[in-house]
């Protein structure tokens, strides 16, 4: 199993499934981030936190918790 947060920069990946609960995972699927979706790493943090992806057309950052918790293929 590979999480958003192993995926190196300038590779694309696709959402395979989110993990954890309640608000937390209602808040990753609100920001575009759900099951197929294609997400491309842009840049990552010296320290690895933030990781700043692109969604959907748009960029997002994403704290190293979060991006822990969405498993990409």
């Amino acid at each position: 199993m590979q999480t958003l947060k192993e995926v190196k920069c300038g590779n694309t990946v696709t959402v395979k499934k989110l993990h954890g609960e309640g608000a937390v995972k209602r808040r990753i699927m609100d920001m575009g981030i759900t099951k197929g979706v294609e997400v491309y790493v842009r840049k990552v943090a010296p320290l690895g936190d933030p990781v700043e992806v692109t969604v959907r057309g748009y960029e997002l950052s994403i704290r190293k918790e979060d991006a822990e918790m969405i498993e990409v293929q």
